[in-house]
């Protein structure tokens, strides 16, 4: 089952549960593929520009290695969607928010909203 506290997300593909989350060293290939040397630059290359169906699959097989799932890119690129691309893309922004977001909804006196 999906901890969103550590940052995990529960999805399904290919008719199946599986579970996602970005962990530091997901994190690190998904710096290597967009080109960027830090958290901060990973992050604006997430908000700056539309991702690309390579952008998605990279994510998705990024979040399912800090999963514990070892699959491949192309068998990634392989798998479906109940919904097709638009239930990816949702994955993923799922996935990004659970990763990114509750840095963002901290306030600054180290609350949270």
């Amino acid at each position: 089952m999906a901890n969103r506290h550590r940052g995990e997300i529960a999805a399904e593909l290919n008719g199946r549960q599986w579970t996602l989350c970005l962990t530091l060293g997901a994190l690190a290939e998904l710096e290597d593929h967009f080109g960027v040397s830090s958290l901060t630059g990973l992050a604006q290359a997430f908000a700056g520009r539309p991702l690309s169906s390579a952008d998605l699959i990279a994510i998705l097989a990024a979040g399912l290695k800090g999963g514990g799932h070892q699959l491949t890119r192309e068998e990634v690129a392989e798998m479906r969607h109940a919904s097709g691309p638009e239930g990816f893309a949702r994955v993923v922004a799922d996935l990004l928010h659970a990763t990114f977001g509750a840095a963002q909804e901290r306030t600054d006196d180290g609350g949270t909203r």
